[in-house]
């Protein structure tokens, strides 16, 4: 991922380390939004069950969320894959569209910190 969006030059954030704790930091920072979401699954999947087992996935579901929230146009060009795809009629386009979607999320997940 582009350090700068190409356009507006606007900065995209780094990649947090690699823990809950600044992961949250970063996202009350860059993507707010997605907060009240975060919160809710830390305390259903975490805080509530005392089990540290699911951390590993739910670090991996939130580390892509955020890697794709803090980037603007990124962002924005996922959603419309998803949007058009789920307006698609004809399903190779659809498979195609999500596809591209897919490889946008894979790419985010191998976001490293300071990134």
């Amino acid at each position: 991922m582009a350090a700068h969006a190409a356009e507006s030059d606007a900065v995209i954030p780094p990649m947090p380390e690699r823990t809950p704790k600044a992961l949250r930091r970063a996202l009350a920072e860059d993507a707010p939004h997605l907060l009240p979401d975060f919160d809710r699954h830390w305390k259903r999947a975490i805080a509530d069950t005392y089990d540290l087992g699911p951390v590993p996935a739910f670090m991996a579901r939130w580390w892509i969320e955020y890697a794709i929230a803090r980037d603007p146009k990124l962002d924005a060009h996922l959603h419309d894959l998803e949007q058009r795809a789920a307006e698609a009629t004809d399903i190779a386009e659809a498979k195609a569209l999500l596809e591209e979607a897919s490889g946008i999320r894979h790419e985010a997940l191998r976001a490293e910190p300071g990134e």
